[in-house]
Formats: structure tokens, sequence, C-alpha cells
């Protein structure tokens, strides 16, 4: 409960939280190995705009990450069941590593044909880790309306930063714009991404919305 300032004769109003948007943070740190570790630093890279990925597109799918699929998994199931509230599995599609060398970040991107997206900080950040940005998009962003910086709050802020550590999963709905801010330090920045698709049925059969994935 707050109340207004002066010349709105101080009345009383509430503000709640409306279709909140989660991210989820799980550090799987030991789950992973130093070989692993090793393993993942050896893989082919190939340019990717700005940063470096890999070639290997299905990173997941490799025996060498069983024991970091396992560990992923479980958090998905986690998110899905505990977070989201639903029964269906959340299965990893693609998987991909990827290096931040000194001076470069990464643009501001959503993920395609995908439900929930992950980050994987797999090996020691550098200092500063360059923090991942989530970044605010409606309808409205062609008004262009400064927020007092002393009212910022969890309604009004056009983004919010991720600190990562070594270790942390980051899970997020894929349709949220982010972007990874510029590597300023003398270390690459070394990190795994993934998407999710839902598997199980979706719809209701006498609705004939009904889709068996």
């Amino acid at each position: 409960m707050a109340t207004a300032a002066k010349g709105a004769s101080a009345r009383e109003f509430t503000v709640k939280p409306l279709f909140a948007e989660p991210y989820f943070v799980m550090n799987i740190k030991d789950a992973i190995t130093p070989k692993q570790v090793k393993f993942i630093q050896s893989l082919e890279m190939i340019e990717n705009q700005v940063n470096k990925i890999s070639k290997e597109l299905y990173l997941f799918d490799l025996p060498e990450m069983r024991s970091i699929k396992k560990a992923v998994d479980e958090a998905l199931a986690t998110f899905a069941r505990e977070v989201m509230g639903i029964s269906h599995k959340l299965d990893v599609t693609q998987s991909w590593s990827l290096i931040n060398p000194p001076g470069v970040g990464m643009h501001a991107h959503t993920h395609s044909n995908s439900l929930i997206s992950g980050s994987l900080y797999y090996a020691p950040m550098p200092d500063p880790p360059g923090n991942m940005i989530f970044e605010r998009t409606n309808g409205y962003r062609q008004i262009e309306m400064a927020v007092d910086s002393a009212r910022t709050n969890v309604y009004n802020t056009q983004r919010n930063a991720i600190v990562p550590k070594e270790g942390d999963l980051v899970l997020f709905a894929s349709s949220i714009l982010h972007f990874v801010e510029t590597n300023h330090s003398q270390q690459n920045r070394y990190s795994i991404a993934f998407n999710t698709f839902p598997r199980g049925k979706i719809g209701d059969y006498r609705d004939v919305s009904e889709l068996k994935l």
C-alpha cells in the first residue's frame, strides 16, 4: 500500500505484478569435470558475426557431455514442474559452445523454434564476467519516455542484468530479447547455449487442438 503525492488528495493505491516473466538460475558446477571443460574448449570454433560458435551444434548429444546433459535435464524438469507448472518434458534440441574474446560481446537476439533457452557458464568467468542483459520489448517502444532513475522498479525497468558465475545454468523464455555485454577482461568468456522444445500431448482431443510431440 502506498500514498499518492500531494495534489492527488493523498489517496492510497496498490501496485501488483501482472504476468511476471521469470528467469531461473541453478548452479551445476558439481556436474562439470576439468576433463569436460578441456574437451569443450578444444572444439573447432567458427566465426559467428562478432563472437565464435562451435562447429558442433548438437553438443549435448556427445558422449563426453553425459554428466552435464543429465544435470541440465534435471534443471529443465524442475523449471517445467515448479516454475511453468506443466507436466511436459522440455527436451534439449540444439546446443552449442560460444567464446567471446576480449573486446567482444553478443548482439541482441531471441531464439526461434524454441520454448525455453539456456546459457551454461561451464568454465571460470573472466573479471568482469560480461553480464547477460534481458531487454524489455513491447508495443509502445516507439514512444520514448525516459524513466526517472530514482523511480526504477520491476514494472518500468527496460533492462535486467544477470552477473554469471562459474557453473551457473540460466533458463529463460526463448522469446525474450537478450544480449551479452562486451568482454572488458583480457580472458576469453566461455559459455554453452541451447534450445528446448516440449514433448508430450499439447491441446485437447475434443477441441480438435491436440498436438502430439
